[in-house]
């Protein structure tokens, strides 16, 4: 059972899920506004957030980067936009979770679980290394080179799961089910703009790759990228004899 915080301006929708969501085990309280439901998430520290975008005093995204200023709290978005433009800035203001209506009380508890046990999963001990980028699952944290990336959790929980399979090729299908939970379905556009950005924060891009390859048509790889020429050396050349020694001519050339 999970204490769910619903905000939700539509009282027929918010009447329905919060007695589906209470016949599925869950305590539920709700708000009809955007302030209210701060509130009381400050307030009453709920396990989850189900969120509507559409309220009537702030957009829903506005309240998600305020949440996120105060609290990590999982929050699922729960809206009729279904649009990468909607979705993209849901998922970078910190959403966990992004349902599109019309969904059952059904589907959210199956959504609810998933992001808890996301959030509440025990992590393997042993931090992760493929070439100079580390990934310490205790500590949620990633170094490339030393310096440490700026990670969302979801994009943590994506390089996570990557670098448990260096050179293994990865199936958006099985990023979705594995990392977002998503068993029956879900927006490979997601998976998508999660890499985008983690290619920016390591450095590279998707036409030119360090890290993070993508096999056209199968899926996406983590591999530890090739060890850099010196500096006016093209890649493959000869390095320079140590200074003091003398190249040998070879068998009959003076």
């Amino acid at each position: 059972m999970a204490d769910i915080l619903l905000i939700e301006d539509d009282v027929a929708i918010r009447t329905a899920l919060s007695r589906g969501l209470r016949e599925f085990g869950h305590a539920v309280s709700s708000s009809p506004t955007a302030m209210d439901g701060l509130r009381l998430a400050v307030q009453d520290r709920p396990d989850l957030i189900v969120l509507d975008l559409g309220l009537p005093d702030l957009d829903g995204v506005e309240l998600l980067r305020m949440l996120r200023a105060v609290s990590q709290v999982p929050v699922i978005v729960a809206t009729a936009r279904d649009g990468d433009a909607e979705m993209v800035p849901v998922l970078d203001a910190g959403a966990d979770d992004y349902v599109v209506k019309p969904y059952s009380a059904a589907q959210l508890d199956a959504r609810v679980r998933a992001v808890l046990r996301r959030a509440g999963g025990a992590a393997p001990e042993e931090a992760l290394k493929v070439g100079t980028l580390k990934v310490d699952p205790r500590a949620r944290t990633a170094t490339l080179g030393g310096e440490p990336l700026d990670l969302t959790p979801r994009e943590f929980d994506v390089l996570h799961y990557l670098a448990a399979r260096p050179g293994e090729v990865v199936t958006k299908r099985e990023l979705l089910t594995e990392v977002w939970q998503l068993p029956y379905g879900g927006a490979d556009k997601t998976v998508d703009v999660h890499l985008s950005w983690l290619r920016r924060k390591l450095g590279e891009t998707a036409a030119e790759p360090r890290y993070l390859h993508t096999v056209r048509g199968v899926g996406v790889k983590l591999v530890e990228p090739p060890p850099e020429s010196p500096p006016g050396l093209p890649s493959g050349a000869p390095a320079e004899a140590p200074s003091g020694s003398q190249a040998r001519p070879a068998d009959g050339v003076s």
